[in-house]
C-alpha cells in the first residue's frame, strides 16, 4: 500500500490493517506499522488475504498480480482500489489538502495521477498554513458568540465579517498585533477581554 494512503488510513483511525510486501519496511512504513490496528508482514500476497477485509489497496509494482487481487476482491464483493489500473477499481481515492480542521478533496478521476499531484501542489501553496490557524481561531470563536444568546442575523454578520476580514493575511505573516487589532474590531464587547486567551498558540 502507498505510504500516504496507508497514513491517511491510521489518521482516519482505521483498524485491522494487514500490509504486504516482499521487501523489507522502509522507516516510514516501520513507523506506520507499530501504529495499533497495523500489521505488517514481508511476503507474497495469497487469495485468503482478503478474507475479512472491505476495502482492498492493490499497490505494488507488478501490474498482472494487481489485477489478480482486483479481480478476486470484486469476486468477493469489496471495495478494490488498483493503482495502476482505475478502471478495474471499484472506488478512487481522491488526493487531498489538510491544514488544521481544513481538508480540501479532488480528483481526476484516475484519468492522471500526475496532474492530481500538480494540482495538490497548487493546493498546497494557496491553502497555505493561516487557513488552519483561521479556523483553530473560529472553533474558539464560535461557541462564545453563541453563548452570547445573540440573535441569529447578527452572529452570521459576525461570522461573514471574520471570514472576509485581513485575519488571513494577518496570520499569514504571524502579524499578532494586527490579528488583535483586526479582532478587536470585530468581536462583540464582552469578548474583546479574551483575545489573548483566543490567540493562545495560534499567533
Amino acid at each position: 500500500m502507498g505510504l500516504r494512503k496507508l497514513g491517511t488510513l491510521t489518521d482516519c483511525g482505521a483498524n485491522n490493517i494487514l500490509v504486504l510486501d516482499t521487501q523489507a519496511p522502509s522507516v516510514r512504513m516501520a513507523t506506520l506499522a507499530k501504529v495499533p490496528g497495523v500489521r505488517f508482514e514481508q511476503r507474497e500476497f495469497r487469495p485468503s488475504d482478503l478474507m475479512g477485509r472491505n476495502l482492498v489497496f492493490a499497490c505494488t509494482s507488478d501490474a498482472t498480480l494487481n489485477a489478480k487481487i482486483g479481480c478476486l476482491a470484486r469476486e468477493r464483493g469489496l471495495l478494490v482500489n488498483l493503482s495502476d489500473a482505475p478502471q478495474l477499481s471499484t472506488f478512487v481515492v481522491p488526493s487531498t489538502v489538510s491544514q488544521g480542521p481544513l481538508t480540501v478533496a479532488f480528483s481526476t478521476g484516475g484519468a492522471s495521477p500526475a496532474m492530481a499531484k500538480r494540482i495538490r501542489t497548487e493546493m498546497e501553496e494557496h491553502f497555505g498554513p493561516q487557513y488552519g490557524l483561521f479556523l483553530q481561531l473560529m472553533e474558539r470563536i464560535r461557541p462564545l458568540v453563541l453563548g452570547m444568546g445573540l440573535p441569529t442575523a447578527e452572529n452570521s454578520d459576525l461570522f461573514r465579517a471574520l471570514t472576509a476580514s485581513n485575519l488571513l493575511v494577518l496570520l499569514a505573516s504571524q502579524d499578532r498585533q494586527g490579528v488583535e487589532t483586526e479582532l478587536a474590531n470585530l468581536l462583540p464587547g464582552p469578548l474583546s477581554g479574551r483575545i489573548a486567551e483566543l490567540l493562545d498558540g495560534i499567533c
